[in-house]
């Protein structure tokens, strides 16, 4: 029997299915992100069990923010962008209804066996062999899902946003199968196929790309739908939506070796990683400056439309954290923010700053859509959710920051005979109070979070008392 919120053309089972998960996955990983910043406060929350060390719930929350919650929320957003600009229905339901379980199937996998120890030990790649297989079939199918909607359109030219969705769908399929070549030793055993320092320069052309493609080209598609949609504006410049593509998918493959800084990598290799990021800041800078001036003629929308904000402000948070990662790949001063909670710092301002606040904004777009409204249940709830989540990340960047260089400047400070001024011991007791803000910060968010999911709730059970008719307009 059809439900009252079926579209009569479009598929939006499955995009609500993974914006509701967006929502609860960004709740658990979160919560995850704050119980770890709490261990590093108070280290007795271990509980002295191997299943809850910070070795062990760390790439759990890594996992759950990243791939769970940020994973999901492309994955709704990209199936109903692409349905409304090409005007035509996903070309087969049950693979897309394939593609969100199987995606919650891994995540579950990853909650099982993360904390159980199975790990390949690689950065934003520690699930194990088996588990990798499935990410590939259900990463496979969600490609011929997603690009063969765009092969039956009804459009004339393919839209910017589905370019960089396509993108970032192909070069993380391609990422993750060349960087999780492995031989299996035993049932969640495995050894890379890749030696030494190759193994290293693959698994940061993976990690960086990861942060490149999964964090960045796939919100951007976010962006360039979502923000013109909200504002009620066309984009600015659709030329140089085209340029900002182009120059940035060119230029982020060559990246990743700025993460291997002072290490085996031959100095050539990480002198191109260092220049290729400089250049990055062009096309990054262009994409922030296009979704700004998107909103010539609709600033006075951020006084009463907070779901407006968290978009704006995500591309604030864009433009500072693709400025600074190119300084930090610097080598100079690399030399001080390597190792340090700079690059912790650096890290959540593109992951909260841009990826959750573009990721919420959109949401805050999309859920009421897809319950037959047009609005969220509570204005009020998203405005407090707003200032909760930017002052959460204003402290928690700032701890960072202030404890990044606070323990590079330790580490590098030497006596006049050569040995080291202060121990590690002492470095982590001037970094606590920073420890004690970011802890705060997390709860922000988390905060943030739950009230998100109220407001959701109410969405839902309110259309669901007084169905409407869904929106038709592109």
């Amino acid at each position: 029997m059809k439900t009252a919120f079926e579209h009569p053309v479009y598929n939006y089972k499955v995009v609500r299915q993974f914006a509701i998960m967006t929502v609860v996955w960004g709740i658990i990983g979160m919560l995850l992100g704050v119980i770890i910043a709490a261990q590093l406060v108070w280290p007795e929350l271990n509980l002295g069990l191997p299943w809850t060390s910070f070795g062990r719930l760390r790439p759990l929350h890594t996992n759950a923010v990243i791939f769970a919650f940020g994973g999901s929320a492309l994955m709704a957003t990209s199936y109903y962008v692409v349905q409304r600009t090409c005007q035509v229905r996903l070309i087969s339901d049950k693979l897309a209804a394939f593609t969100f379980w199987g995606w919650q199937a891994v995540i579950v996998s990853a909650v099982i066996t993360l904390p159980l120890g199975f790990t390949t030990s690689k950065e934003y790649a520690e699930l194990e062999w088996p588990i990798n297989i499935l990410i590939a079939v259900v990463w496979i199918s969600y490609a011929i899902v997603f690009l063969g909607t765009i092969k039956q359109r009804k459009t004339a030219h393919i839209y910017v946003a589905n370019w960089f969705y396509a993108a970032f769908i192909l070069t993380v399929a391609v990422l993750h199968i060349v960087n999780n070549a492995a031989i299996p030793v035993g049932a969640f055993k495995s050894y890379s196929i890749y030696p030494g320092a190759v193994d290293a320069m693959v698994q940061w052309w993976w990690g960086h790309n990861a942060v490149g493609f999964f964090l960045t080209a796939g919100f951007l598609g976010m962006m360039y739908y979502f923000v013109p949609k909200q504002a009620e504006r066309p984009i600015y410049s659709y030329r140089l939506s085209i340029v900002h593509f182009w120059a940035l998918i060119t230029t982020y493959m060559w990246a990743g070796a700025h993460h291997l800084h002072y290490t085996a990598l031959p100095d050539w290799a990480q002198s191109l990683g260092m220049i290729m990021s400089i250049i990055l800041l062009a096309p990054s800078w262009g994409g922030m400056i296009n979704g700004m001036m998107t909103l010539s003629g609709a600033w006075h929308k951020l006084r009463t439309d907070p779901t407006l904000r968290f978009l704006v402000v995500a591309l604030s948070f864009y433009g500072m954290s693709t400025f600074e990662g190119p300084m930090m790949a610097v080598k100079t001063v690399n030399a001080l923010s390597h190792y340090t909670d700079w690059t912790i710092g650096h890290v959540h301002s593109g992951a909260l700053g841009w990826v959750a606040m573009i990721t919420i904004g959109s949401m805050y777009h999309l859920i009421p859509r897809l319950y037959g409204d047009t609005d969220m249940y509570s204005v009020k709830l998203i405005a407090v959710h707003f200032w909760l989540a930017t002052i959460g990340t204003v402290l928690y960047i700032a701890a960072m920051w202030v404890n990044g260089i606070l323990q590079g400047l330790m580490w590098r400070a030497v006596n006049a005979d050569g040995t080291l001024m202060y121990t590690f011991v002492e470095a982590l007791e001037a970094s606590h109070p920073g420890y004690v803000v970011r802890w705060i910060g997390g709860l922000f968010w988390v905060t943030g979070m739950l009230l998100m999911a109220l407001n959701v709730y109410m969405t839902v059970k309110r259309s669901n008392a007084e169905p409407q008719p869904l929106p038709q307009t592109a």
